[in-house]
Parts: structure tokens; C-alpha cells; sequence
């Protein structure tokens, strides 16, 4: 049984200090005031001085009252019940009804070590084209979506986990506007996928640290159901909002500031949510698909910097659609080969066709003369954005390859789109309707 301590030697912001011993890092402890009691957990220590963020905030505490540590860090219940359920960022249920009390594991427990994971194989379709045709998304990978305030991010979120086949959906909201919660859960509930579903939700109004609990709380959940055999789908948004909030705390904590005000183990508090992604061999898999805003529509800022380095790709929202020259998505190439034959032969005449519109878009608004081969592009250029770039197109993979040869096959011969003549005559349409010229 741990002592109580009640020497409270400071209170700052959402963080108390007390000296205490034989403390350890991540430790829960509960602070019983006169109003009641309140969880915090450890986040610094520094000789006999051990630091703490209080869930529910610091007002009404005193430095006469007592801790108890409990000699464990955050725990979730774990449960089949979980499924259908939404919890806040401290796991407790949002969804007025009664909190699961089985089971519990250790949230922020360390990522599975790499050696004994799966090469990542397996496709997750999503029903979006330009994720599923030209950026595959992968079993165990881990992506972000860059992307600047105002864009539909948090839909495309949501559509992803509507439309992708996994066992298991998993959404992390931090920092958010209480109408995005009700359009996930709305669009879940209509989806018929709320089932199958489990959120944790920390919205703009509620305590920042239960913010950075957000992550740990939604992996140690997927963890366990890939381990029993399921295919999990965590959708994380804002990630900014998770480093936001890291930053609040080490301005309180008074710590050296490193980029722009942020932490100096930035990185290191991101990779060990990012890496949890894993494909457990003989066992099911757990991938990780995570919002992060740019401020300024700066990717140099540190939050999209330090989440380059560490996921496999990206994918970047532009003008409401997956920006096709700046997304990558660097596991591919291990799921493209093993969907049709023509994928990617497909793939790269698209973008390089869709460069060259590009290319026929400045001459023409630069005054030049635009020839006949240019027209054909822009027309392929309008074409292409509205029946595959746009987000709101919803089809599966097979239909969708279909469609680029059908668009290619309005606006060109055979010859001209450079894939080899093998595939070509497996695909080409034999039937094309006339396109429409675009305007000059």
C-alpha cells in the first residue's frame, strides 16, 4: 500500500509538484481535496520533487492536501463491450452509459519491437481513388494527412473509416470543436459502422491533459484487439492539437523550449505514438491514419517536420481534394503488384499525364498558344479531377482503374499514354464516348 504525501511544494497551470520518494515516470496518483478527489498523473522528475497533471484541472486544490499514488500507470478497460461506446480523454464514458470496470491494461506501454512484426503486405481499401490507386494505404502503416485549417480533413477522416475494410475502427479526437464530434458520430451511426466503432473524445473545452492521454488510450485498446486477431483502424485528429497541449505543459513545467516554443523530446513523444502501427504475425494488425494541421500551410513547422521523419508518407490536402504530386505513400509499392496487373502501369500514366495538363494549364493562362495536344490534356486534366480526384467520388478499387483507362481513352490514342503494349491490350476500351473539349 503507497503512502500518502502531502507535501505540495508548488501549483502551476494544470500541474502540482510534491516531494515525495520511489515515485515512477507515468504513475497515476489520486489528490484528495475538500471537494473531493481528482486523478493526476507523473510527468516529471527531478530528484525528490515529482510532478503531476491533474485531470480535472487544479482548482480547488491546496497545498495542504494529500496524494496517493497507486503504483501503476493510466489503465483502459479492455472489452468486446467497448465496441459502439464513446469515452472523453480520461476514459470515462461520454456516451451516458455505464463504465466498463474489466480487464484493464497499461496504456504507454512500449511499441512492439520490429524484428518480430510482419512485412507490411496487405492493401486496406477505402473506396477513395486517389488513396487506393495511386498512394495505397497498408496494414501497419502509419500516414498522416498534412493539411491546413478549414479543409475537410476531419471528413475525409470519417470517410476513411466508414469505407475501409477493417474489424475494428478506433477514432481519437483531440482539440475538438464539439460539432466535429457529433459529424463522426453522426456519419458512424448512419454508416451502420458505430458498432464496430470506439471513440475517444477530447474536445476543445475539456482539460488539456486529458488531450495527451488521447493517443495512448486508443492504441492500448487497438493493440489488444489485434492481438486477438483483428484488422484495427486508429483514426487520430488534430496531432497538433496533442503537441499543442505538450507545449502548454512544458511552458508551465518552465522547460528549456526547443523550435518554436515546442518540447525538446517532441519527437520522441510522437514517435512513441506513431510507432505503436504494427502487423502482429499470426495475429491481426493495427495501422495508424492521423490529421496534422499546418499552421500557415508551413510544412517546416515542427509538428508536420518531426511527423515526416518518423511515418511512412503523406498525404496532403489541397483545394478539397489529396494533392497527387505531394502525397506519398512509401509502403505502396508492396501491396501494388498484388491487386490487378495494371495498377501500376495505371498509376504512374496518370499522374504523368496529369503533370503534363499542368504543364498546358500555365502555357495557357501565361497567353501562349495552346496546340492540339495540349487541349487534349487539359481536357484529360478536367476529367481526371472531377471523376477520380474528387473526394466526394466513392468506388472500389477495380471500378476505379477502370475508370482512369475509360477518361485516358476519351482524350488519347493508345500510343500516347506510355504504358506497355502487353497491358494495353488486356484494358484498353474498346468503346470510348466522345470527351468534351476543354475550354481554352
Amino acid at each position: 500500500m503507497r503512502k500518502y504525501y502531502d507535501q505540495i511544494t508548488r501549483i502551476a497551470g494544470n500541474v502540482v509538484t510534491v516531494t515525495a520518494t520511489g515515485i515512477g515516470y507515468d504513475e497515476l496518483a489520486v489528490i484528495t481535496t475538500d471537494r473531493g478527489t481528482s486523478l493526476a498523473q507523473v510527468i516529471h522528475l527531478e530528484g525528490d520533487q515529482v510532478s503531476l497533471q491533474v485531470f480535472a484541472g487544479t482548482q480547488g486544490v491546496s497545498t495542504e492536501d494529500r496524494i496517493h499514488f497507486l503504483g501503476r500507470p493510466m489503465q483502459v478497460p479492455f472489452s468486446d463491450k467497448l465496441l459502439g461506446r464513446i469515452f472523453d480523454g480520461s476514459g470515462r464514458p461520454r456516451d451516458d452509459r455505464p463504465a466498463i470496470e474489466e480487464n484493464f491494461v497499461d496504456i504507454g506501454s512500449p511499441a512492439v519491437n520490429p524484428v518480430t512484426r510482419r512485412m507490411p503486405d496487405k492493401m486496406v481499401h477505402t473506396g477513395i481513388p486517389m488513396i487506393d490507386i495511386f498512394n495505397s494505404l497498408v496494414e501497419s502503416q502509419k500516414l498522416p494527412i498534412f493539411s491546413i485549417p478549414g479543409q475537410p480533413y476531419n471528413e475525409l477522416l470519417a470517410r476513411v473509416g466508414l469505407q475501409a475494410d477493417a474489424d475494428v475502427i478506433i477514432l481519437g479526437g483531440m482539440g475538438l470543436r464539439y460539432d466535429d464530434y457529433l459529424i463522426f458520430r453522426q456519419t458512424f451511426e448512419d454508416g451502420g459502422v458505430l458498432g464496430r466503432t470506439i471513440m475517444f473524445i477530447h474536445t476543445a473545452a475539456d482539460p488539456v491533459v486529458e488531450c495527451l492521454m488521447v493517443p495512448d488510450l486508443c492504441l492500448a485498446v487497438g493493440e489488444q484487439f489485434a492481438l486477438q486477431n483483428k484488422r484495427v483502424l486508429v483514426l487520430l485528429t488534430d496531432m497538433t492539437a496533442f503537441a499543442d497541449s505538450l507545449k502548454e505543459i512544458a511552458i508551465i513545467m518552465e522547460q528549456i523550449p526547443s523550435n518554436r516554443g515546442y518540447p525538446g523530446d517532441l519527437y520522441t513523444q510522437m514517435a512513441r505514438r506513431y510507432e505503436k502501427a504494427v502487423d502482429f504475425d499470426g495475429a491481426g494488425s493495427m495501422t495508424i491514419l492521423a490529421c496534422v494541421t499546418m499552421p500557415g500551410d508551413d510544412d517546416t513547422h515542427p509538428v508536420p517536420d518531426n511527423t515526416g521523419y518518423i511515418t511512412e508518407g503523406q498525404f496532403y490536402l489541397r483545394e478539397g481534394r489529396i494533392d497527387a504530386f505531394r502525397s506519398l505513400s512509401r509502403l505502396k509499392q508492396q501491396v501494388n503488384d498484388d491487386t490487378r496487373d495494371d495498377h501500376r502501369a495505371v498509376m504512374n500514366a496518370c499522374i504523368q499525364l496529369y503533370a503534363l495538363c499542368r504543364e498546358a494549364r500555365e502555357k495557357r493562362d501565361m497567353g501562349f498558344e495552346v496546340s492540339a495536344w495540349d487541349q487534349r490534356l487539359l481536357t484529360y486534366g478536367d476529367l481526371f479531377e472531377d471523376r477520380i480526384m474528387d473526394l466526394g467520388v466513392n468506388i472500389p478499387l477495380f471500378e476505379a482503374l477502370d475508370r482512369c483507362w475509360q477518361i485516358m481513352a476519351e482524350c488519347f490514342e493508345p500510343e500516347e499514354v506510355g504504358i506497355r503494349r502487353n497491358i494495353l491490350d488486356a484494358h484498353w476500351p474498346t468503346a470510348t464516348p466522345a470527351a468534351t473539349p476543354a475550354a481554352s
